[in-house]
């Protein structure tokens, strides 16, 4: 719930895990240090691709592209040429094909997660904003396959990518954040569950039991190596952890979190020097995802990974969009404004996220450390 000042005094509380990754020789001392670089997912992408020449034709053949330039027209915020970037990074929950196994298919994709990169003028740090799904909204109207789709007010914020597609997800978060997206990657279910078992699991060490029948995830406290289908399970579930209220934000949470073991866990397996293991982990990734054309090729992806290599996962700090429970319904969140505009205008400024951007928000209640041994 909120105060009379909008300002959330609830906390999400989504019961902890800890990242080990495999084969692990001591506990991480980087706090809030995600190696995310585009979520990821992606990052196995753009990490093997270089050592993929003679396979290029073939993982450019499964890549997606979306034209969003063209889509969206000159009706968007400046493009700054200042050397920093930004980028619209996606986890879509389609219930379509094989991704039919986790509801019933309502007619179109969500955007289950979403995250803003902003990659820092040198490219040697970096910003990540976590937008929850339930942010309620105002979204404007979008053209999608040619139709005008009317905007809403006190919408959620995942509904822009099921009524609209990838464009109206990018024109949202641009009128939200006043920031033009200079990339977009869509990641989904099944790929998402095939990249974790081509990458033959990822350890975790949960503090408390979680039980949640929705997304099919029981687990004892303890260490696990989890599957593709544990791990979305572990990603998607907010209803099942000791302590948590059923909001976005404590998912967003563990999230962060198992992002983190993954990123271990591909520095671990050995997959930059195993050439087999190598293609079929960029492979699968490259038929789990969606960028917009102007990333959709492999020397493209690789092209952006270099210049990107200087990141270190210490150099990258990673909040949740300041929000507050909606009064309304408390199964809703919305965003502070003037907490929002501090963690917007340092972005479009390329600036660090003031700490005191996040004063009062219930989405950064303690961070990942929180989960992090």
């Amino acid at each position: 719930m909120a105060d009379s000042n909008g300002t959330a005094t609830a906390e999400s509380r989504a019961g902890g895990i800890r990242a080990t990754g495999r084969r692990r020789r001591g506990p991480s001392r980087r706090r809030r240090a995600l190696t995310i670089s585009l979520c990821t997912l992606t990052s196995v992408v753009l990490l093997g691709g270089a050592g993929l020449g003679y396979v290029y034709f073939k993982l450019n053949g499964n890549l997606k592209g979306v034209d969003i330039n063209a889509a969206l027209g000159h009706d968007r915020p400046q493009n700054v040429d200042d050397g920093s970037m930004d980028i619209l990074v996606m986890g879509s929950d389609s219930r379509a094909g094989k991704n039919g196994e986790y509801g019933k298919d309502e007619g179109g994709a969500r955007s289950d997660t979403a995250m803003v990169v902003h990659v820092y003028k040198g490219h040697k740090k970096a910003s990540v904003v976590s937008i929850p799904r339930d942010t309620l909204i105002k979204r404007p109207d979008c053209t999608k396959n040619g139709r005008n789709v009317p905007g809403a007010q006190r919408t959620m914020f995942n509904t822009a990518f099921e009524v609209g597609g990838p464009a109206c997800a990018v024109k949202t978060v641009e009128s939200i954040s006043g920031i033009r997206m200079d990339h977009f990657i869509e990641v989904d279910f099944s790929g998402f569950k095939k990249l974790i078992d081509a990458l033959g699991g990822v350890d975790i060490t949960t503090r408390k039991t979680i039980d949640d029948d929705k997304s099919h995830l029981h687990l004892q406290p303890g260490k696990h190596t989890l599957d593709g289908e544990q791990s979305l399970g572990l990603v998607r579930t907010r209803h099942g952890v000791p302590g948590g209220d059923g909001s976005d934000l404590g998912r967003i949470q563990l999230q962060q979190t198992f992002l983190k073991a993954l990123m271990k866990q591909v520095k671990n397996v050995g997959v930059l020097t195993n050439p087999t293991k190598l293609y079929d982990v960029a492979d699968t990734a490259t038929k789990a995802i969606t960028t917009d054309t102007d990333l959709n090729s492999v020397s493209e992806l690789t092209g952006l990974a270099k210049s990107l290599g200087s990141i270190g996962s210490d150099s990258i700090d990673m909040v949740t969009l300041p929000v507050a429970y909606d009064t309304a319904n408390p199964d809703r969140v919305v965003p502070l404004t003037k907490h929002g505009k501090q963690v917007w205008d340092a972005l479009r400024n390329d600036q660090d996220i003031p700490k005191s951007a996040l004063k009062g928000s219930a989405g950064d209640t303690g961070g990942t450390s929180r989960y992090v041994k």
